[in-house]
């Protein structure tokens, strides 16, 4: 294939290993190489690309740790591609805050500031009855698994990401996306598996509300909305936040 190394902005020689995983980053983000595509084996690999085996390893080595594929040894193995997800991107981000000794508290305060704005710009929508028919759908998801704590926390993450998405920013969503995850392996950290009465009778009271949030949206009353979901927001963080969780550090070996 020819001399692999370009110069860099300062003038420097780009190494051929992150030029591989450049063009395969590329690739695999703009979905010309799908999710579980097999990319073959690295001798393949290594004879597509023209470089040593060495050379190829670190370049996967690279979009491994990014979790944009996997190499999995064995006649049965290869190297297989990943999309980008918010699971990825929760894992990085949890690394970060790891890194800044982030509280939980402030992560979900970050989730309480985006979500009312979702609420404010769904309120105002013309088509606003089709999203609420949809968010119907899912709390009638949540309470049919209420019994269930995993299963549960599980429901109510896809609602609170469907909720931002239909606000209509895709930047936004992917954020929420990520917090939601965040804050959802979290709570399953330090809540673990028990159940009691009085958990039981707090989902039931999160549904209600989130069924009133419903009516004001649907009516377009964007201001009692906004309020009701800030109220609600931050109830849901005085219950989660009472557990003796406290910071992101806690989580890292539930990103496994």
């Amino acid at each position: 294939m020819g001399d692999m190394s370009k110069h860099n902005g300062r003038g420097g020689p780009v190494e051929v290993p992150q030029k591989i995983a450049a063009r395969l980053r590329t690739a695999i983000v703009s979905g010309e190489l799908p999710d579980g595509e097999r990319l073959g084996h690295e001798p393949d690999l290594v004879q597509r690309f023209g470089v040593s085996r060495p050379t190829l390893r670190e370049a996967l080595r690279i979009l491994e740790a990014e979790g944009l594929i996997t190499v999995a040894r064995g006649l049965r193995g290869g190297v297989f591609v990943h999309r980008p997800d918010q699971r990825a991107t929760a894992r990085s981000a949890a690394l970060v805050l790891q890194a800044r000794n982030v509280s939980l508290a402030d992560v979900f305060e970050a989730r309480s500031l985006i979500e009312p704005l979702a609420v404010k710009a769904l309120a105002a929508k013309r088509n606003r009855r089709h999203g609420v028919e949809e968010l119907r759908a899912l709390i009638d998801a949540e309470e049919a698994v209420i019994g269930d704590p995993v299963a549960f926390a599980a429901a109510g993450t896809a609602f609170h990401a469907r909720l931002v998405a239909l606000g209509g920013n895709q930047t936004v969503s992917v954020l929420t996306e990520m917090l939601d995850e965040v804050v959802t392996r979290a709570v399953s950290a330090v809540g673990g598996s028990a159940d009691t009465a009085g958990s039981l009778t707090v989902r039931r009271r999160g549904l209600r509300s989130q069924r009133r949030l419903l009516e004001l949206i649907e009516v377009g009353a964007g201001t009692e909305a906004v309020e009701h979901w800030q109220a609600h927001m931050a109830v849901v963080g005085r219950v989660l936040l009472g557990q003796e969780a406290a910071t992101v550090v806690d989580l890292m070996h539930h990103y496994r």
